[in-house]
């Protein structure tokens, strides 16, 4: 899909979706308890969709009705299965990196997703789990055949906290206790908050031991619960970038003192207005792609703690250059750092390329409305925000969309 966003100044009120992040969290807490829980406030995006079917596949029972989601859960156990499950993870790569652990309580699964997302990869679990499962990757699966087990478990802390975040949901459920090290430097360690603070919800403790390790008693149980997703930062922070374009946007449904890390988005967006900016983004790499898009449009910045973008759905830091060099903007991208420098942005001479990110098209089509440009490839959204285009009209803000390219 090809999209034409016209040259215009945000203002209004928006309301984001519920946090995907919170949203995945919640959806297999409930789906590890033992009972019914309501989670209201959900948004079906694809990632979600994703990690819904894949609860269903190793046994949860799920009922969508509005924005309110039921599920009664395994209690902990997944089913045992004749064979290997088959979890459709689309191209999410939470959701295969939370799941992989959940089903090696039964004996493991075949996870199947895009040629992109498994090339992304698994490595960390390949290394942890070596010796007691066996992993086979192929082109769009990766099968996973073992059994999870409590015990002392090692990781880098500067790759992806998903990894943390699965072990957390399962060794809680096994008897005996294990333990977490985090090897530093720590990154993303808001997330793996979220995940202890969603455990604790559902009746689960970890004991944070010291910075770097976590406690983990188990035969512990998770009770179900009723509860309302807060809303998601990381979309938040598409809004706010308005504000850097002389747009005046307030956005509804957030919890100010929400466990997001990427509510450092205000901080950042606060300095970008006054000049040049440095910001560390090893904590908060979803923001990269709007901030890199805004940063451009105001006074340049200087970004770190960038490695991990190269194995999102695109290499953020590669394409967003790409793309904003099409813009005028002047970016210079190293192994773990991005410096844009102060430059004088014009209309683009031709279409934007979205390359199958969301992050990518959602940024990119902010700072088209400084002068108006089309965007390839704008159906990407709907892997975490189908109703974007829609919420950036109720700002005042018009889009053309097309079915086709080229049209």
């Amino acid at each position: 899909m090809r999209v034409e966003i016209k040259k215009g100044v945000a203002r209004g009120r928006v309301s984001v979706p519920p946090s995907k992040s919170a949203a995945h969290r919640h959806i297999i807490c409930a789906a590890l308890a033992c009972g019914q829980s309501l989670l209201h406030g959900v948004a079906f995006s694809e990632d979600i969709l994703a990690t819904l079917d894949c609860i269903r596949a190793l046994g949860a029972a799920v009922t969508v009705e509005g924005d309110c989601v039921t599920i009664e859960g395994i209690g902990g156990k997944s089913v045992a299965p004749q064979s290997l499950p088959t979890l459709p993870c689309r191209e999410s790569g939470s959701t295969l990196r939370f799941m992989i652990p959940i089903a090696m309580l039964s004996g493991g699964g075949v996870f199947r997703g895009t040629e992109r997302l498994i090339s992304r990869g698994i490595g960390i679990y390949e290394g942890l789990f070596e010796g007691s499962a066996d992993i086979h990757k192929e082109k769009e699966q990766i099968s996973v055949c073992g059994r999870l087990t409590s015990g002392k478990y090692t990781l880098a802390g500067n790759v992806s906290s998903q990894f943390i975040s699965g072990l957390l949901f399962v060794l809680p459920t096994l008897e005996g206790d294990s333990t977490i090290e985090i090897l530093p430097p720590f990154e993303s360690r808001g997330y793996v908050d979220m995940t202890v603070d969603t455990l604790r919800r559902f009746g689960v403790e970890i004991e944070q031991k010291s910075e770097l390790c976590y406690l983990v008693r188990g035969s512990q149980r998770y009770s179900p619960i009723e509860t309302r997703i807060e809303g998601d930062w990381s979309q938040a922070a598409f809004f706010y970038g308005f504000g850097l374009l002389g747009g005046e946007v307030e956005v509804d449904g957030l919890d100010k003192a929400s466990l997001q890390g990427d509510r450092v988005c205000l901080e950042i967006y606060k300095n970008m207005s006054r000049g040049y900016t440095e910001a560390d983004l090893s904590g908060c790499p979803d923001l990269a792609p709007i901030l890199f898009a805004m940063a451009s449009a105001a006074h340049g910045a200087r970004f770190t703690g960038t490695r991990r973008l190269a194995i999102k759905e695109s290499n953020r830091a590669e394409v967003m250059a790409m793309e904003l060099r099409k813009l005028g903007a002047e970016i210079t991208v190293l192994e773990n750092e991005v410096v844009i420098s102060p430059s004088t942005l014009h209309k683009p001479s031709e279409s934007l390329l979205g390359h199958n990110d969301h992050r990518v098209v959602m940024a990119l089509s902010v700072l088209s409305t400084r002068f108006g440009a089309s965007i390839e490839g704008a159906e990407a959204i709907a892997k975490s925000y189908p109703a974007f285009f829609e919420d950036m009209r109720r700002l005042g803000l018009e889009i053309i969309e097309y079915d086709g390219i080229g049209k």
